[in-house]
């Protein structure tokens, strides 16, 4: 058994332990988890978020209506370990960065929402820097037509890792706090102002949520 094969199976011991005990507050803009979102999406938010994203998606997904969600993790030794995190929330992972396995991965990514599925990246990862978005989201919008799904995560009790990202992990018996919102549609073709344009009002929308 590999290393990062113990983290995993230990971490995802200790989350589901520690996921018990916290109370999710969710306030659902776009219908996802009441089913009333209709077609594929790309749920995005701040990669020091996931943990509170993924307890969401853990209790409130609706899995007998939708296709799933597929998480983009980096081809990295950490990002081994998140992928089988997150499978053992159910979750499927790609493995790829815009500067290994990238062209490949967005391929994976196009396949699997052509198919029906959800997609969850996080925009700043896998090494930042912290806050900034990069292109990669808006052009999977692109090349699919899925709608993307900013999602933010507060936690009222937390310890914040010394990383690159700040991670959060949220303590015991606290809140966590998750906005999904309005679906955001991006055009096939875009010039390259436009291009940025939709970046930046995409980051802007997550960099207001953030605390």
């Amino acid at each position: 058994m590999t290393r990062e094969r113990i983290l995993a199976l230990a971490g995802s011991a200790i989350l589901k332990s520690l996921f018990l005990t916290i109370r999710l507050r969710l306030d659902d803009r776009c219908g996802i988890s009441r089913g009333t979102f209709v077609g594929p999406c790309l749920i995005t938010f701040w990669h020091n978020r996931i943990l509170g994203i993924t307890l969401a998606a853990h209790r409130r997904y609706p899995k007998r209506t939708r296709h799933g969600i597929t998480v983009l993790t980096s081809p990295s030794k950490d990002g081994e370990i998140l992928a089988r995190l997150v499978g053992a929330f159910g979750m499927g992972a790609v493995r790829g960065s815009s500067s290994r396995r990238g062209s490949q991965a967005l391929r994976e990514l196009v396949r699997l929402v052509r198919s029906g599925g959800d997609i969850a990246i996080t925009p700043d990862g896998p090494r930042g820097p912290r806050y900034s978005l990069g292109p990669g989201v808006i052009l999977l919008a692109q090349a699919t037509g899925a709608a993307i799904i900013p999602a933010h995560a507060k936690f009222s009790r937390c310890l914040r890792m010394k990383t690159w990202d700040g991670f959060i992990i949220p303590l015991p018996f606290s809140t966590i706090s998750v906005t999904i919102g309005e679906p955001i549609t991006i055009p096939r073709v875009l010039d390259e102002p436009s291009f940025e344009r939709s970046r930046k009002n995409l980051e802007d929308i997550l960099k207001n949520a953030a605390d």
